[in-house]
């Protein structure tokens, strides 16, 4: 073995950083359950062999403080090329603070910044080192809030129809009587062949969520996020089982492990599963991935479209990305190496090794909390 190699296979974690950015949005936003007017995203690095890995979540910044706390410690020493070995000593050291919320996504912003380091030491892109499955994935526009005036939500999505995206994704669930005219506006707007997705993010109970797929399917929607609370699952494969034909009912980004994901699937509670990388780290993507294979059922990736791409590439039941608006602009705001859209797909940069992601500094100080 040359020095070389030597030296890449036996790097051990030598340093770990994680700072937050507090970046208003664009104008007042708001779900069916939620309104917000700005967005945390919390960035790691990890450093080994000379190198240095990316990771990020969006989060409070409390999750920072986990990272510096709690992970740094368990981390360091462990090779670089054993991810697995690192998660599971993470996953230890949040034990006693709870395996979901704050500790969770802190955890994953490590695990990501951990995969980016070993492809980078590697010398590889992350998707050519998991073994592409496809060079480009499509993207689903993702915005349409409830805040939004009609005015501003037909424009959010006809410039993604004129991005030559096939497939875009609005918020309801604040008010249902208002939701046939908003819907009916989307559809307007977006014209007969685009596919129209909603999310409700759970603002409706079992009833109205199958009074509102009644008015949806009006419009061809295609696709029901979250019509009830994530973990009703009983609620869910009722909408799945009830709504008209055509309509997919999805839930899965609140999936912080692997036994969140086995639940909802075994539950027959889903028809596409979703994953959320900023959550439950590349690795329980990769994981949710496999649960997805052995049983038979597409996966979608949610929000933080510039981490996931390469995930997407390498996993295998992935049918597309949420091209979320708030991330999307924030990921470009921050990083240099963040792909863009090109006739509705996304395809990584393979000539940039990891996730091919680097934090602007200089841009990003004026942020940081």
């Amino acid at each position: 073995m040359s020095l070389v190699v030597h030296d890449v296979l036996t790097a051990t974690i030598d340093e770990v950083d994680a700072k937050a950015y507090t970046i208003p949005t664009d104008g007042t936003e708001a779900d069916g359950t939620l309104t917000w007017e700005s967005v945390t995203i919390v960035v790691v690095h990890v450093a080994a062999g000379g190198k240095f890995g990316l990771g990020y979540t969006y989060a409070d910044a409390a999750a920072a403080r986990v990272v510096g706390d709690l992970l740094a410690d368990a981390v360091k020493g462990i090779n670089a090329m054993d991810v697995p070995a690192a998660w599971t000593a993470m996953r230890q050291a949040v034990r006693n603070n709870a395996e979901s919320g704050i500790a969770a996504m802190a955890v994953a912003a490590v695990d990501n910044a951990l995969w980016d380091l070993k492809a980078k030491l590697l010398g590889l892109p992350l998707a050519a080192m998991l073994g592409q499955v496809r060079r480009a994935v499509p993207v689903y526009g993702s915005g349409g809030f409830t805040s939004y005036s009609m005015d501003r939500l037909r424009g959010q999505l006809e410039d993604w129809v004129i991005e030559g995206i096939s497939r875009v994704k609005m918020k309801i669930g604040r008010d249902i009587r208002d939701e046939n005219q908003r819907v009916r506006t989307a559809r307007e707007a977006i014209g007969g062949d685009t596919e129209l997705f909603v999310d409700a993010n759970g603002a409706f109970d079992r009833k109205a969520a199958l009074a509102m797929a009644d008015i949806l399917a009006r419009y061809r929607v295609s696709w029901f996020e979250e019509p009830v609370h994530h973990s009703d699952l009983e609620g869910l494969r009722l909408l799945r089982d009830r709504c008209p034909a055509g309509m997919e009912v999805t839930a899965g980004e609140y999936g912080f492990n692997l036994w969140y994901f086995r639940r909802m699937v075994e539950a027959g509670a889903v028809d596409v599963l979703q994953a959320d990388a900023t959550r439950c780290g590349i690795t329980g993507f990769l994981q949710a991935a496999a649960l997805c294979d052995a049983f038979n059922l597409p996966m979608s990736s949610h929000s933080a479209p510039a981490l996931h791409l390469h995930l997407c590439c390498a996993a295998g039941p992935i049918r597309h990305m949420e091209y979320f608006h708030d991330h999307v602009r924030i990921e470009h705001m921050l990083f240099d190496g963040v792909p863009k859209v090109s006739q509705g797909v996304l395809q990584p940069d393979l000539t940039r090794p990891g996730i091919g992601l680097e934090l602007k500094v200089a841009d990003a100080e004026r942020y940081e909390v």
